[in-house]
């Protein structure tokens, strides 16, 4: 039976370095080490361009080469003939592997020696098992009935709350992934076409995470940021399965303008396995689901395809909860009552809100920004001016002292962060749901605002 790439494609996560052999255009034989070969499609793979070596100048002049790898549960070796093509720069392709390569790098304290410079594209001509006596290892567990259980224990949401909880606990079910967050794209970053923006203008941020000590609810990643932000710039799924340090490559996942208030991603401190998968449907990214493990290659190139699949199931679902109507009045409060007015009693809290960033501090901690916190703001002065308590999400989308853009302005994922984040910093103050695209502020004890 002929060999191919799908059938080999746990020896092409650098789990174990590969060898490649070229040869000078007079025949002068030179073997290297290769920090990277990568499956791009059943018929080539791509090598890191990390300098000008022997290698590259050989494959430059004479573009055939043999590249040795190895299976790392079998150890079976594998020899294949490949042909260069081209070198990538830029795009999906460069950015993956430079990714990976970072993380290569900083489980081996390289990370100022491993700079990619470009993905070398080669052809595959032919495969070679070299062990063909040696027993091919065990298969992996079946990614695609992981991905059935967890699409059934997902089940039907038509609230997004309930849909970030449960994509979440779902991979719990079906992968046994105990660690995960799920981030949105702020909808400032994408233009009316529903594609993404200059990178400096987009963010993403943390609606609901999985298995931390704390839930980071509201933390933002840059665009092209860490493992997340380059999922979300170039709507790849990135994989790595290499322990790395949290002083080197983790460290990009968090926000580092620490001037800016921030809260601080929930991520594993030394994670040994990551990925990223971008939550698409059609042209539209919605956000980046993200997974990581404790254990060394947790994430197969079977689990990262099925999980691409699920994120495509969830930027679906996430689409289809994006055109529901704002606010419907047939449709009946929840079931439960509704917490009745009470009068809020103790010692004012202090609200202070900064215009130029829509930061509001609570008793001089703080709180959210953004448009969430703009939100939080008008709801407040209204309740101060009136007393008002009710309100609904279309009247918000008309506000005009509110810097909400004129499409995919993701309100109720905005409204949801600032509930999550008042249930966890300020519980005297609330947003109870009281129906589609309707709900009510709660207060406990008195407000002091100051601008």
């Amino acid at each position: 039976m002929k060999l191919t790439l799908d059938a080999i494609r746990a020896c092409l996560d650098g789990a174990v370095p590969a060898v490649v052999a070229t040869s000078s255009p007079d025949g002068t034989p030179n073997v290297a080490y290769a920090s990277q070969v990568h499956y791009v499609d059943r018929e080539h793979v791509a090598l890191s361009f990390q300098f000008f070596s022997k290698t590259r100048e050989n494959v430059l002049a004479h573009p055939y080469a043999e590249v040795q790898v190895i299976e790392p549960g079998s150890f079976r070796h594998f020899r294949l003939r490949v042909q260069y093509l081209r070198t990538e720069t830029a795009g999906a392709l460069f950015e993956y592997m430079k990714a990976q390569l970072a993380g290569i790098a900083a489980h081996s304290g390289m990370d100022k020696v491993f700079v990619l410079r470009g993905a070398d594209v080669y052809r595959v001509h032919a495969i070679e098992c070299v062990d063909t006596h040696v027993a091919a290892a065990a298969p992996p567990p079946d990614a695609l009935l992981a991905l059935r259980r967890t699409l059934d224990q997902l089940g039907a949401c038509d609230d997004l709350a309930q849909l970030a909880d449960r994509a979440l606990a779902a991979l719990a079910h079906g992968f046994g992934i105990r660690h995960a967050l799920l981030a949105l794209l702020d909808a400032r970053a994408v233009t009316a076409a529903g594609t993404a923006a200059g990178a400096a203008d987009c963010a993403l941020y943390t609606l609901a995470s999985l298995g931390y000590s704390t839930s980071g609810v509201g933390a933002e990643v840059a665009l092209g940021e860490g493992l997340i932000g380059v999922a979300a710039r170039e709507r790849i799924a990135v994989r790595i399965n290499h322990r790395t340090s949290d002083t080197a490559y983790q460290a990009a996942l968090r926000v580092t303008d620490t001037a800016a208030p921030r809260i601080a991603l929930p991520v594993l401190a030394q994670p040994h396995s990551r990925i990223a998968v971008p939550l698409v449907h059609g042209a539209r990214l919605f956000g980046v689901l993200y997974a990581e493990s404790e254990t060394e290659a947790f994430f197969s190139h079977a689990d990262e395809d099925a999980l691409v699949v699920y994120g495509r199931h969830l930027g679906a679902l996430l689409a289809r909860l994006a055109a529901l109507p704002d606010d419907d009045a047939s449709v009946a409060a929840p079931s439960g009552e509704i917490s009745p007015a009470t009068v809020p009693v103790g010692t004012p809290l202090s609200v202070r809100y900064f215009a130029h960033d829509h930061s509001v501090f609570i008793d001089n901690d703080y709180l959210i920004k953004g448009v969430a916190g703009c939100i939080l703001w008008t709801l407040l002065n209204e309740h101060a001016a009136s007393g008002r308590r009710d309100f609904c999400n279309r009247e918000l989308r008309r506000d005009p002292r509110l810097p909400l853009p004129d499409f995919a302005d993701n309100l109720e994922t905005r409204l949801i962060l600032l509930q999550r984040r008042l249930a966890e910093r300020c519980p005297a103050i609330a947003l109870e749901k009281t129906g589609r695209g309707r709900f009510r502020l709660l207060l406990v004890r008195p407000l002091q605002l100051g601008g």
